[in-house]
């Protein structure tokens, strides 16, 4: 093969049939999707559907028709840089442009019940349940480099596709929960809570290229010594070069992860200062003195609904997320 230069990098591109097919069903469902929403009057975010599209598609096809995709048979950085933005950076713009809220819009009552019923499932609970889901990714990672499984995908065609689509899948299970479906998180899961998770989930992601980056023994090194191109660099630096590209994409990636989380944070302590104040408001212009008796009578015991807090009775968005807060299912 050509040397890769910085040219080659940039302009170096690869049809890949199954990710291409995957992209176009995902983003034609999320058109049709936000087609939808407008069409019932409602808007969408046109943020949500630039995220998805430029950051999460975008990911995709960088990692699997780019240059990075050309080039990984022959050098293992590439690899490890398609591996990375697979499960971290691809989830994160899928799940910033929140699609399980958009389909739950966008789908007939009896199919958006469906889909909330099955979120809100034993399965998926306990995949997405923070501990689980960030233990899987990093499963996944040590799985691909420290195992058979990297090596023979490298020589099976069918089983590189799987491996890309498990990679997203294992980032998926972590990031769009924490960022987009409390229901399926545990009530402690608060956003202080979440945002000390994707933390440590930044943490945990580091692991594995500084293991790679550190490791004696040569990742797939068969194949990439017979592969062994004469102009790249040598097989066990090109090993460092990539451990070292995951290490940095990892931490890149945590910083508007954990800027998201308390981002969103703030935005419902708004939210949920606003609605008290306006359930405050709304009480006090309700009471009326009550006139003063001539015969003084024992007082009558208050009613229960007068006592309950209102978040109890209320059913709201922000009624729920309080009654989430105090452990209430």
């Amino acid at each position: 093969m050509a040397e890769l230069t910085a040219g080659r990098l940039l302009t170096s591109w690869q049809l890949d049939v199954p990710a291409l097919l995957l992209v176009v069903v995902l983003g034609g469902l999320y058109g049709w999707g936000v087609l939808r929403v407008r069409v019932k009057g409602e808007s969408w975010s046109p943020a949500r559907t630039v995220a998805f599209t430029v950051l999460g598609l975008g990911a995709l096809v960088v990692a699997t028709m780019s240059a990075l995709a050309v080039y990984d048979h022959v050098l293992f950085w590439p690899a490890a840089v398609q591996n990375i933005l697979l499960d971290l950076l691809a989830p994160l713009g899928l799940a910033l442009g929140d699609p399980l809220r958009l389909a739950a819009e966008a789908l007939p009552e009896p199919a958006a019940a469906r889909l909330r019923r099955t979120m809100a499932g034993r399965v998926v609970r306990l995949l997405t349940f923070p501990l689980v889901s960030t233990a899987l990714v990093l499963a996944t990672e040590l799985t691909i480099y420290f195992t058979p499984y990297f090596g023979t995908a490298l020589r099976v065609g069918w089983l590189h596709e799987l491996m890309y689509l498990h990679l997203l899948a294992a980032g998926c299970l972590f990031v769009v929960p924490v960022l987009t479906r409390e229901e399926t998180l545990p009530a402690w899961c608060t956003h202080p809570v979440r945002a000390a998770l994707v933390f440590m989930d930044g943490v945990i992601d580091a692991i594995p290229g500084v293991v790679v980056m550190t490791h004696g023994t040569l990742i797939a090194g068969a194949w990439y010594l017979h592969h062994h191109p004469s102009w790249s660099p040598d097989v066990r630096h090109d090993q460092q070069i990539g451990g070292g590209a995951m290490l940095s994409i990892a931490e890149l990636v945590a910083l508007p992860f954990l800027l998201t989380i308390l981002f969103q944070w703030a935005r419902a302590e708004r939210v949920q200062t606003a609605a008290l104040d306006r359930h405050l408001d709304e009480q006090q212009a309700a009471m009326v003195p009550a006139p003063t008796p001539s015969i003084p009578s024992a007082p009558s015991a208050p009613s229960a609904e007068r006592v309950r807090p209102w978040w109890e009775t209320e059913k709201n968005e922000v009624a729920a997320r309080i009654r989430r807060q105090h452990g209430d299912q």
